[in-house]
């Protein structure tokens, strides 16, 4: 997942097991489960005469996710809003997680800070209440970490941190309308602010003539 969100393996690149396991220096049967865990979570994907590759990132695929991502966090935050939640010690530990991403973005830590992005709408999503829902959005989590890693090669890490100063005030505010409005800006309209699909050919165009030198 880290070499996918810094842009090192692209969406639909082949990941071939034996070369993996070399790379990692464990044997194939650790390699061959955790890619089915992947699988499992739709990170890879694997068909046949084509092997395991990592999942395109596709314009849909991605209105698909936001769409379940916007439903999910959304109800999330109302939930923990009607919980009376939206105050201390909560607002200081979502708080913790905006500032870890800040001095991610201060040593360019592109893994790092999507790891980040991501605990911050997980601790966001816990505060609901509802295991249902959070079972549901950790399926999405490894997905959602190698996109917002990518997306920070089309966007800077500081708007992005900034973007969740925001959304951390919204919450503080506590009123539902405003919070759904905020979610929804975040992760629809900013997401679709980058180009990710452009991200991917200039990264692989780069790939391809470094390989020819």
């Amino acid at each position: 997942v880290a070499g996918a969100a810094e842009g090192l393996i692209l969406p639909g690149d082949r990941i071939i097991e034996t070369e993996l396991a070399l790379q990692l220096g464990v044997s194939r049967v650790p390699v061959r489960e955790a890619l089915r865990v992947l699988e499992s979570q739709g990170v890879v994907v694997n068909e046949p005469y084509k092997g395991i590759r990592l999942t395109p990132v596709t314009p849909e695929r991605i209105d698909w996710l936001i769409e379940v991502r916007v439903a999910l966090e959304t109800t999330a935050a109302n939930r923990a809003i009607a919980r009376g939640l939206n105050i201390e010690p909560h607002l200081g530990s979502l708080g913790a997680i905006v500032e870890d991403m800040q001095a991610k973005a201060a040593r360019n830590d592109v893994f790092g800070f999507a790891t980040a992005d991501t605990n911050f709408h997980r601790a966001l999503c816990a505060l609901a209440g509802n295991t249902v829902l959070t079972d549901m959005w950790e399926m999405l989590a490894r997905q959602m970490t190698i996109i917002f890693g990518l997306s920070t090669l089309g966007k800077p890490m500081s708007a992005i941190v900034e973007e969740h100063r925001r959304m951390l005030e919204v919450f503080r505010s506590g009123d539902p309308v405003d919070m759904a409005r905020e979610i929804n800006d975040h992760i629809d309209v900013q997401i679709h602010k980058v180009d990710i699909e452009k991200i991917v050919a200039q990264r692989r165009s780069q790939a391809d003539q470094a390989a020819s030198l």
